[in-house]
């Protein structure tokens, strides 16, 4: 099927027999900026003599887009569903309505949460407060608040300071609780204006400026000055005298609180952006808000291409500019007029997040397979065929869940903390798995595969007394072993059995494997589906 359906059909628009529905100005940007891509991509394919991948079928890219957008793989009633429909649409019809899913905005919002504060995923005393900013973010990603908003908010929240500049429980005092969520981000930098500058150029900027924190940066062009005016934004976040609890407003200018000693020796510098300018200073604007405004303006020259970035990133494994917060001489972009296109589609959508993943997932490069069917096709920076990605701690459980039904009962806000009674839970597979640093090259650990072989979970899941999945395959008397076989297939790894697996796997389950018992013998395939490289990567 092609993935270039009319733009009518590829948005979901829907319109009255005998009539054409009319695309949004939205839909156009989003069919424009997809065009784009592809246009940039077979040029760069073209030049270097790249033979791109063939498309992934129905089965590979349901799986594909279920981990992306909503963070698990699909149930064997959504993927046979999917199969099974006509609709020349249906690539971008299940988009849609993966968008909306509450599991979308979770997903979304762990992933954000990771990028932006990942010291809160180690640290013990900052973990829970990073869970209460992820909650926080799940519900704008649910809303579909735009990335603009979002990062002003956090930039200009109100926080709670109290003695000696540590973060206090808020008392006699009316306090949104959003606010009190997004303190986290505050405390993760220990509310030292020098960090808070380093998160903020990193998160927000894609800049890892603190490089320049001692020094000038040794392969960018940034200053010991230039890290220390932009950190000067957050000069209000100073220590405070004993017994002097304060409400960090934000404040006003005038107060002094838009400069900022230089750590080390006895000058003071103002607050200026990492372009060289400077706010026009005024009483009505704290240097908080002022760098709000910066941050998130569309013309900003890093903000959308960041933004831009760091979601190309997520779906492709790897950025256009890799590793995505070091640009640089020595970090040139793969494709720079395709990412500069990006961040301009991001800044004319309105820093819609949604509809630039609906753009780049209608992408001929995103719909690729990522099976290698010629040598061109083997750097993963040229996009030629679907990388493929290891699995969050996140994605691994809910996947696991989803394939075999079990549930933890522990709510996911409180998923960082161990039950120490033996339970396997969602904290015991994100701590077994962290968040791959570079998801395109993690290999997975001894500890990681014995977990995987031989752990409570799997040992559970793949027993005849405990798996339900099992239970309901054995107890189908409509199914032969064939349909067995190819229902746990569907379970695990979303996709039929080949020729040769059906033959070979059917031949040891009649035969009831080593046991001599048929029902067993099923229970082993299972358990090396839920082993194979397929069932623990996205492809």
């Amino acid at each position: 099927m092609s993935t270039r359906p009319l733009l009518a059909l590829a948005f979901g628009l829907v319109a009255a027999p005998g009539f054409a529905a009319e695309p949004s100005a939205t839909d156009q940007k989003i069919a424009a900026l997809t065009a784009a891509i592809d246009k940039h991509l077979a040029a760069d394919w073209a030049a270097r003599n790249i033979r791109p991948a063939a498309e992934a079928d129905d089965a590979e890219f349901c799986r594909r887009v279920y981990l992306d957008v909503i963070g698990r793989i699909p149930k064997v009633s959504e993927v046979r569903a999917f199969e099974a429909d006509p609709a020349a649409d249906k690539r971008a019809k299940l988009v849609e309505v993966l968008l909306t899913k509450p599991s979308h905005a979770t997903h979304f919002a762990s992933v954000a949460r990771s990028k932006w504060l990942p010291e809160t995923l180690t640290d013990q005393q900052t973990m829970y407060l990073g869970q209460q900013f992820e909650d926080w973010l799940r519900k704008r990603f649910a809303q579909n608040v735009k990335m603009d908003e979002v990062v002003r908010t956090v930039l200009t929240a109100e926080v709670f300071l109290g003695q000696r500049g540590q973060f206090q429980p808020v008392r006699n005092r009316a306090y949104d609780a959003d606010q009190g969520a997004i303190q986290a981000f505050y405390q993760a930098a220990q509310s030292k204006p020098e960090n808070l500058g380093s998160t903020v150029t990193r998160a927000f900027l894609g800049v890892k400026l603190e490089c320049a924190q001692c020094h000038d940066h040794p392969f960018a062009p940034y200053t010991r000055e230039q890290f220390w005016q932009f950190a000067a934004f957050f000069g209000e976040f100073t220590p405070l005298p004993p017994n002097r609890p304060s409400f960090v407003g934000p404040v006003k200018p005038q107060a002094d609180k838009n400069t900022l000693a230089v750590a080390g020796t006895s000058r003071k510098v103002t607050a200026a952006f990492m372009d060289g300018t400077s706010p026009n200073w005024t009483e009505e604007k704290s240097p908080r808000e002022e760098l709000a405004d910066w941050v998130t303006a569309p013309v900003n020259p890093y903000f959308a291409r960041n933004l831009a970035n760091r979601l190309w990133a997520q779906l492709f494994g790897v950025g256009i500019l890799d590793p995505i917060d070091e640009p640089g001489e020595n970090n040139p972009p793969s494709h720079p007029e395709l990412l500069d296109t990006l961040a301009k589609g991001y800044a004319d959508c309105g820093f819609d997040q949604r509809a630039m993943i609906r753009a780049v997932v209608a992408s001929q490069a995103y719909n690729r397979t990522s099976r290698i069917s010629h040598p061109s096709q083997g750097d993963p920076r040229r996009f030629a065929r679907m990388n493929v990605k290891s699995l969050t701690g996140h994605q691994i459980y809910d996947s696991f869940a989803t394939a075999t039904g079990v549930r933890d009962n522990q709510p996911r806000n409180m998923a960082y903390y161990d039950q120490g009674n033996g339970t396997v839970t969602r904290f015991s597979i994100k701590t077994l798995f962290p968040d791959p640093p570079k998801p395109t090259e993690t290999q997975t650990s001894i500890l990681q595969a014995l977990a995987m072989m031989n752990g409570k979970l799997t040992a559970d899941q793949t027993s005849l007394d405990k798996s339900e999945i099992l239970a309901a395959v054995l107890d189908a008397p409509f199914l032969d072993t064939e349909k067995r076989l190819e229902t746990l297939f569907f379970t695990a790894i979303t996709r039929k059995p080949t020729p040769e697996e059906l033959e070979k796997l059917a031949s040891y389950v009649d035969r009831g494997g080593p046991s001599g018992d048929k029902k067993k013998a099923l229970a082993d395939v299972f358990w090396v589906l839920l082993n194979s490289p397929e069932f623990l990567f996205n492809h």
